[in-house]
């Protein structure tokens, strides 16, 4: 069960969908899923709708409510058509992570609105992995559970990297980590590990051997249908104890 909503933020209106369990039943506990580069979609809702299911209310926003209208994007072909992967490519760089971290009370916000007085999970996928892990941060007193998926620079040398926050990071962390990915390289996992060690973060990177980035998404060409059931399995868990 999903509904569109419109979330006031300061830089204006974001677009975002709710999504609850198919059976009606009400929680207190809420999930932020943040998207990956290719924008809110059904696949993401479909992931969204089975963490529902889990006894969640879930938050799927648009980050790129800032750039006017766009897409849909086809995440197979996005990359390989000039015009997509300009504007995909401009709407990433306008979406900074301090814009999303700042957007994060609203989103906060609009989850508590649908009844959301309990604790809150971050998701995220792509760009959305990074941003899961600064929202965690930047809102410790709200987000007990944090995960990532196949996010990129989550430990690079920029100002906003993720791992320079791990000491104000109060969650449990899950970081779920393709094989092969040149957005996060083995050098950068390991900068991430000894950050969230020395920050005293209770947390967990799993490297998904054989997986590409992408994987976990249903409409991505790099889909695999078991390393996304284990990457689900992982999440779900980390909720369920977490929150």
């Amino acid at each position: 069960m999903k509904h569109g909503i419109e979330i006031r933020t300061a830089d204006g209106i974001a677009g975002a969908t709710v999504i609850r369990a198919d059976s009606g039943s009400r929680t207190d506990k809420g999930v932020i899923l943040y998207m990956d580069a290719f924008g809110p979609r059904e696949a993401l809702y479909d992931m969204g709708q089975r963490i529902a299911d889990a006894g969640y209310a879930v938050l799927v926003p648009d980050l790129y409510y800032r750039s006017g209208s766009y897409g849909p994007f086809n995440p197979k072909t996005a990359f390989s058509e000039e015009e997509s992967k300009t504007k995909i490519r401009s709407m990433m760089q306008a979406t900074s992570q301090d814009l999303t971290a700042r957007d994060g009370a609203a989103f906060i916000e609009a989850l508590e609105a649908e009844g959301v007085t309990g604790p809150i999970g971050a998701v995220g996928y792509c760009m959305g992995g990074a941003r899961a892990l600064t929202a965690a941060a930047r809102y410790p007193d709200r987000i007990k559970a944090a995960a990532s998926f196949h996010g990129g620079n989550l430990a690079s040398d920029a100002d906003d990297s993720p791992h320079r926050l791990a000491d104000q990071i109060k969650a449990r962390v899950y970081v779920g980590v393709a094989g092969v990915d040149n957005s996060f390289p083995p050098e950068q996992s390991a900068r991430l590990a000894e950050a969230l060690r020395i920050g005293g973060v209770d947390h967990a990177i799993e490297n998904y051997v054989g997986v590409a980035h992408g994987w976990t998404v249903p409409d991505h060409s790099v889909y695999d249908k078991a390393g996304s059931e284990r990457h689900f399995k992982r999440l779900l868990t980390l909720f369920e104890e977490a929150l």
